[in-house]
């Protein structure tokens, strides 16, 4: 999105003017993020998260493609050479480490990103695009980040592969020929292997060509802000650069230094000990459970346990499952209030709240053994999940009685600090 009061570029010296005819790329990015690009004035560090999600993409690539050099798709061979890279090969530590602990990472910023856009209504118009091509990029990280789990090829990579590929078995007819078609056999393999590795290794390209359609959709309506109100003039912008490329590159220095704490001092302990034994298909864990970021949706599928007439308890667990993320793509439409900010909606605020709660629930049932209570408490808390967002969230878009709402951002932001807009005050950007 261009305002009229954008800045625009205009290149000074004879080498970058002749650059910006030719190829105009300089102009590309400094309309995207820098001084071209006029944002909201009160942005908050929940802005944050996007900007580090990218850094962990990065982080990701960079050394998801030095791991790959020194990795052999074979069965006989996988789980020695992630081993001898982490002893043999200079850094290869490092960087294995950083890229098992950088999926967690990438996965925590992203559900910041998710609950704020929850929290301030980012999804509603005139961002709803923005907002599916975000869910499209979370599904295609869960996909990648399963498939990346196969790899190291140890007892929970081979039995998390076995169990997750074994959902599909649950559809009726066509379930176990899918199955069997994803995994290249009746089991987990070295066909199985060999298509995980290509596709873990392809699809992070193609998170990145999502995430700049992202950012395009992104750029069309302008960024969201706190007060959910839409930008009215220049008095209610500052421009990207300087402004919120420091405040970004101060969340980035804060990300990574927590990154490299858990790097230097607790590099396994997002981890699972089992993944250190090599895969054996004659020994089943104890308890087979997936990383941590995908124990919300663990828990909902193990949530159901009795079937229902004709529909087995597992195809109704796996529709549950994948419909908890499908659910998402129609909150534009679920929430019809004409309020987007949570900071003006307080019985919305009150539920989302619970929300965050009944996730927390769900996750730690995820990582739990499949016994009661756990059981019970999953069911309650999936039966809340669905509820919030088929009953609860219409309900109150219908019948609740928002705040006043500001006439305009720079109202908001001068209300903070006590004065009024007839005031000539001079108010850094937040």
């Amino acid at each position: 999105m261009s305002f009229p009061w954008a800045e625009q570029y205009t290149p000074k010296h004879p080498v970058m003017q002749w650059v910006d005819e030719k190829l105009p790329l300089p102009r590309l990015v400094y309309n995207a993020v820098g001084a071209g690009y006029p944002v909201p004035r009160n942005l908050n560090y929940f802005w944050n998260f996007g900007v580090l999600a990218g850094l962990a993409l990065v982080i990701q690539i960079v050394t998801g493609v030095i791991m790959a050099m020194h990795y052999g798709a074979n069965t006989l061979v996988a789980f020695g050479t992630v081993e001898q890279t982490m002893r043999d090969v200079n850094a290869g530590w490092l960087m294995r480490y950083a890229h098992a602990n950088g999926a967690s990472f990438f996965f925590i910023v992203v559900y910041l990103h998710i609950f704020r856009g929850l929290y301030f209504g980012s999804y509603k118009a005139p961002r709803e695009m923005v907002w599916l091509l975000g869910l499209v990029i979370f599904l295609l990280m869960m996909a990648t980040a399963f498939m990346g789990y196969v790899l190291p090829w140890g007892q929970m990579s081979y039995w998390g592969a076995k169990v997750i590929t074994g959902l599909f078995g649950a559809i009726p007819v066509v379930g176990e020929p899918i199955q069997t078609w994803l995994l290249g056999g009746f089991a987990p393999g070295n066909a199985s292997l060999n298509r995980f590795f290509s596709l873990h290794f392809l699809l992070p390209f193609v998170i990145a060509a999502v995430v700049i359609l992202h950012i395009w959709a992104l750029h069309i309506p302008g960024s969201s802000n706190p007060t959910g109100v839409e930008v009215k003039g220049p008095q209610d912008t500052v421009p990207f650069h300087p402004y919120y490329t420091a405040k970004d590159g101060f969340g980035a220095g804060i990300f990574l230094i927590l990154f490299a704490v858990l790097l230097f001092y607790a590099p396994n302990y997002l981890g699972h000990p089992d993944n250190y034994i090599e895969a054996n298909p004659l020994s089943t864990p104890a308890h087979i459970v997936p990383e941590w970021y995908f124990w919300p949706f663990y828990a909902i599928l193990r949530a159901f346990t009795v079937d229902f007439f004709f529909v087995p308890a597992k195809l109704l667990g796996v529709l549950a499952m994948f419909a908890s993320i499908l659910l998402l793509f129609f909150l534009p439409w679920l929430d019809t209030s004409a309020v987007r900010s949570g900071s003006y909606r307080p019985t919305f605020r009150k539920f989302f709240w619970i929300l965050i709660i009944d996730v927390l629930i769900l996750g730690y049932c995820g990582g739990a053994p499949a016994a009661e209570p756990y059981v019970m408490i999953s069911q309650i808390a999936a039966a809340y999940y669905f509820a919030h967002f088929l009953i609860i969230l219409p309900l109150i878009s219908r019948f609740e009685k928002p705040l006043p709402l500001p006439n305009s951002i720079t109202e908001a932001v001068l209300a903070k600090y006590g004065k009024t807009d007839g005031e000539t005050v001079a108010v850094a950007a937040e």
